[in-house]
């Protein structure tokens, strides 16, 4: 078992999507939370790196998100690094499972993966998720990315838990299983 687990946390519409079609998560970001929200500060403390895909990072950047301090930050990216960037982000191009298994190998806190949909699926696919926290939003947007690019994969969660809130979000927690295949390809 790895010292440090690679835990997605992410929100989705209840049809399963993390943005519009077009990027726009209005939907999301205009919610009033309830108190805690979401136990977001409680999971931030136990993490102490995230990767992200470019247009996640990107996005987050538009919406004035602050990198570096203590969190560091991988940016995966088949182009080229930016000529520069905040401190503590790194742009990686290297091949997923042997990123994932020196990161998880390594000291420290667990690891957030926060997307987006391609990304998510690449690690996915390369046995790079230990975990799953969905916060199902209640609303349906009928179209846009989904939380997990799209490919032909059986993959078994275990339920940790399931949390309701005030608003109607529920929080569902997952453990993968170890893969198993298909013969689907």
């Amino acid at each position: 078992m790895p010292n440090r687990k690679i835990i997605v946390y992410a929100g989705t519409s209840a049809d399963g999507f993390i943005a519009r079609p077009d990027g726009d998560i209005e939907w999301l970001t205009s919610r009033p939370a309830p108190e805690g929200f979401y136990g977001m500060g409680a999971f931030t403390k136990s993490i102490d790196t995230k990767i992200l895909g470019r247009k996640t990072y990107e996005k987050s950047l538009a919406l004035g998100a602050k990198f570096g301090g203590t969190t560091r930050c991988y940016v995966f990216s088949t182009q080229p690094a930016p000529t520069s960037s905040p401190s503590g982000v790194e742009f990686v191009s290297e091949p997923i499972a042997s990123f994932a298994d020196q990161l998880r190998a390594g000291d420290g806190k667990d690891i957030w993966m926060m997307g987006g949909g391609g990304i998510i699926g690449s690690f996915l696919d390369a046995g790079a998720i230990d975990q799953l926290i969905v916060n199902v939003v209640p609303v349906l947007i009928g179209d846009g990315i989904p939380l997990i690019a799209a490919r032909h994969r059986h993959v078994t969660l275990k339920l940790l838990s399931t949390r309701q809130f005030s608003d109607g979000v529920v929080q569902l927690h997952y453990e993968l299983q170890p893969a198993r295949h298909t013969g689907r390809g």
